[in-house]
Parts: structure tokens; C-alpha cells; sequence
């Protein structure tokens, strides 16, 4: 599964990162997390608030810090 963390690396970014690693880590699951700061890159793949956070190259959270248990049940579906 790879996970993609948009963001300029802030802050709200680095605790969404650590909150996608806890929930992948709580499922068991092998994640390969990918962080995306370029701001072109970002807007070209559709992202207008960060941060946010990308499973298999969909957007499923965007413009929070989403808590560890509300990634862990996007990432069981």
C-alpha cells in the first residue's frame, strides 16, 4: 500500500505522517509513505488544502490532521 503525504512539511504535516504510520503499524500493514512538497506537484494532483494525505493515488483526507483511528478506517476499506 503507499501512502502520500502532501505538504510543505509543517508542523500539521509531520503529525499527519506519524499519525498514517501509527494506524498502518495498529493493521499490521507494510505502507510505503512517499511526502510530496512541491507545490506544483501538490496542485497537480488536485490538492487545495494541506495537508493531506493520498492511499493508492486517491485523496482521502484533505486540510487536516486527521487522528490515527480515522486513517485506520480508510485504510480497511
Amino acid at each position: 500500500m503507499k501512502l502520500k503525504i502532501y505538504g510543505s512539511g509543517c508542523k500539521k504535516c509531520q503529525q499527519l505522517t506519524a499519525n498514517a504510520k501509527e494506524a498502518a503499524e495498529a493493521l499490521g500493514l507494510t505502507v510505503d509513505i512517499e511526502k510530496i512538497t512541491d507545490v506544483n506537484a501538490i496542485i497537480d494532483e488536485g490538492v487545495m488544502r494541506t495537508p493531506a494525505l493520498g492511499v493508492d493515488d486517491n485523496i482521502v483526507i484533505e486540510g487536516k490532521v486527521a487522528s490515527a483511528e480515522e486513517i485506520q478506517k480508510l485504510l480497511k476499506t
